[in-house]
């Protein structure tokens, strides 16, 4: 049986193989015939022409009128004329072609006129950052053309010129008026450093500098952070016309090291120096800064130590600051200058006797900005970094003594009394400070959402 089996399938296959077209014929006539058995079986169906039919007659009354509306709405496209806007800052290395073609402006009108205008010369002079904004109808023709800048990086006033298309050509004016302040908040997560977190909240660098100087008496930002430490800070925005031109004190901030809350205040008794306080009203200053540069690193302490010019140990009597030629000196605490010039090794010099027969020291200054007599406030900037004197490299070598007695100038950051709001401003400071706990919670409300 098998056998014949297999023989069948042999002669069938080569039934097939000797006459393809044939055998393909006849698969498609068994097809046909089906399709058409399939046909044959709709009109089995009720024939539509049978079905009862029902008529329906409503009055419909329409408000507007597809045609009137149409009409309405060309009028009102006619009527109010495309109006393109487009904001950038000036570059260091634009001409006025290159800032209006990178602005889409294609008017040789307004352009010829902007070379000519004496007032609108001043849209590329001086510093490059200023805020320009345009106004272009859909022919890319200039309408308006406004830009904002500072003539100071402290100036509280900007300047605003103003250029405009008029039936009888282009006129052009300056103005002067005052910066206003607003308040932004923002916070971040420290996954490697201050300034890595503070970047990646987008939080500006002189921002990120006050904030370091804040709780620097608290932390020490080489050694204390931790992965996973959050900080929140509410800070003052100087506007022109809502435009960001300058960016001003820190007036909250909170940070939570290690899982330590550690808060701060801005406020200002009347009569008197503003300063950061704790929530409770304690003063954040103390006699003395925690360094006498904004933010570096020590790179050489005090002690004993390998001498890199001499050789052999010796003592090192104060503590190095590494920083780039120029970094600006300040004085760590109110004092008097007692000396300022040259002096050997130290190079450019610079001695401020404070009170409690305490004094600092600032060596190796490319520059002295104080002379001897001055009396200097806390943070006052007496000269700048350098490598004058004995020294193999740009740092600050800086030293503090007790009675002439050197002592380790990282111990003088927490020296000193804390000074309390007074009782006449409590009612006032306290005010203050819930205010600025709301919005250091609203800041604090950003870190939770971006963690999720």
């Amino acid at each position: 049986m098998v056998s014949r089996l297999n023989a069948l399938t042999a002669a069938a296959i080569a039934a097939i193989q000797g006459h393809p077209r044939r055998i393909m014929g006849a698969v498609g006539a068994l097809l046909l015939g089906t399709g058409v058995t399939a046909f044959g079986i709709a009109p089995l169906a009720p024939d539509a022409a049978d079905l009862p039919v029902r008529q329906v007659l409503q009055s419909v009354s329409l408000a507007t009128p597809a045609t009137a509306l149409d009409t309405s709405l060309a009028m009102a496209d006619l009527a109010t004329p495309l109006t393109l806007f487009r904001h950038d800052q000036t570059r260091r290395d634009d001409t006025l072609g290159s800032l209006l073609q990178r602005m889409g402006v294609n008017d040789p009108q307004a352009t010829a006129f902007l070379r000519t205008d004496l007032r609108s010369r001043d849209l590329l002079s001086g510093r490059s950052g200023k805020q320009v904004s345009v106004e272009l109808d859909a022919s890319q023709r200039l309408q308006k053309l406004t830009a904002r800048w500072m003539a100071n990086p402290d100036d509280v006033q900007f300047r605003r010129l103003v250029v405009e298309r008029t039936p009888r050509g282009f006129t052009a004016h300056q103005e002067t008026a005052p910066l206003t302040v607003a308040t932004r908040i923002s916070s971040g997560i420290i996954q490697s450093s201050l300034f890595a977190a503070t970047d990646a909240a987008r939080i500006p660098d002189s921002v990120a500098n006050q904030l370091a100087e804040i709780f620097s008496a608290d932390i020490d930002f080489r050694r204390d952070l931790r992965k996973g430490d959050r900080f929140t800070v509410v800070y003052e925005s100087l506007e022109a016309d809502g435009e960001p031109m300058r960016n001003g004190r820190v007036m909250a901030a909170e940070f939570v090291n290690n899982g330590t809350v550690l808060e701060s205040v801005w406020f200002q008794e009347p009569g008197s120096k503003g300063g950061y306080y704790t929530m409770d009203g304690q003063s954040k200053r103390r006699s003395y800064l925690a360094a006498p540069l904004e933010f570096t690193r020590v790179s050489s302490g005090y002690g004993m130590r390998f001498h890199p010019i001499s050789g052999g140990r010796k003592a090192h009597l104060g503590v190095d600051y590494a920083a780039p030629t120029g970094t600006p000196v300040r004085v760590v605490g109110d004092g008097v200058v007692s000396f300022a010039g040259w002096q050997g090794g130290y190079g450019n010099f610079v001695v401020v006797e404070h009170r409690n027969k305490q004094s600092t020291a600032y060596a190796h200054l490319s520059r002295i900005l104080v002379r001897k007599g001055q009396r200097v406030d806390q943070a006052t900037v007496i000269g700048l970094v350098g490598s004058t004197g004995s020294s193999t490299g740009a740092h600050l070598h800086f030293e503090f003594r007790e009675n002439g007695q050197h002592v380790d100038p990282l111990t003088i950051a927490k020296q000193g009394q804390t000074i309390p709001v007074s009782a006449a401003a409590r009612a006032s400071f306290q005010a203050h400070a819930k205010l600025m706990r709301v919005e250091l919670a609203a800041a604090a409300q950003m870190v939770t959402a971006s963690a999720e």
